[in-house]
């Protein structure tokens, strides 16, 4: 049996240019979910579980409105809300899966597509270590285009070492043979930070799954330990300190109307 899931595999990079100068670089692997095959997927992999303990896997209350809902029939209400059409089209999130129970994303992408195979909607649900979460619902205006151009203002504390007076200015590479997220953070003053993620698509076998475990076993406790050990040296080097102001809600959404979009 074949399936329109897959893995990506390949670099993050993240790269500060002010006040300071800081770089980062590893490796790990994403899961492409198509929500309908959820069922599917843990009944075809002994290394892949939905909503179960599993080497590999995905739980909804670890996305969305984090109650444990069904993820499909939320993320159609909130493009209801948000008056972006639907007609029953795949619905694909890029994640990184629970790895021996544990996962934390500070980005997972849903792909909203129409029967005919075109993108209608791109969502973003951020993460921050505060277990607060905010998603963007930003409609796509020209799927047509292979590179989707789509930004917003920042909504969510996320880093520490960034005021949340600051937009992101999305360019995504929909998935095929490779995928490409990449986000850049700006101020007034200009661009602050790129963070890009390029993957290469395996397909989603027995095989592959049993590769990826190996080859990253602790990738999301590496990905937690990462974000605060960067955070050390960002301190060390005198980038300054945004304190923490919680969220009016921990878990939130926002839309981006197309007359905001400018393009």
């Amino acid at each position: 049996m074949t399936f329109e899931s897959a893995l990506y595999i390949g670099p993050v990079v993240h790269g500060r240019v002010r006040p300071k100068h800081h770089r980062l670089k590893y490796s790990v692997f994403s899961l492409l979910l198509d929500l309908n095959e959820l069922e599917k997927l843990d009944a075809s992999f002994t290394l892949f579980g939905y909503n179960r303990k599993a080497p590999l896997a995905f739980f909804d209350q670890d996305h969305g409105p984090a109650s444990g809902e069904p993820l499909r029939p939320w993320i159609e209400h909130q493009l209801n809300k948000a008056s972006i059409k639907t007609d029953g089209g795949p619905i694909r999130l890029l994640c990184y899966p629970r790895i021996f129970g544990y996962v934390f994303n500070p980005l997972s992408v849903y792909f909203v597509y129409r029967k005919t195979g075109e993108l209608s909607a791109i969502l973003y649900e951020v993460c921050n270590t505060f277990k607060e979460r905010h998603t963007y619902i930003i409609p796509v205006m020209n799927p047509s285009l292979p590179v989707i151009k789509q930004q917003c203002a920042k909504k969510l504390y996320v880093s520490p070492f960034i005021d949340m007076d600051a937009q992101y200015d999305f360019r995504i590479l929909p998935p095929g043979k490779t995928l490409s997220v990449t986000i850049q953070q700006a101020d007034k003053d200009g661009p602050l930070l790129t963070a890009t993620f390029k993957g290469t698509r395996k397909a989603m076998t027995q095989a592959t799954l049993r590769r990826a475990l190996f080859a990253f076993p602790l990738m999301t406790i590496k990905i937690f330990v990462g974000i605060h050990w960067e955070a050390v040296w960002l301190y060390l080097k005198g980038v300054p300190v945004f304190p923490h102001n919680p969220a009016p809600h921990a878990v939130d959404t926002s839309v981006v109307k197309p007359e905001a979009l400018g393009k």
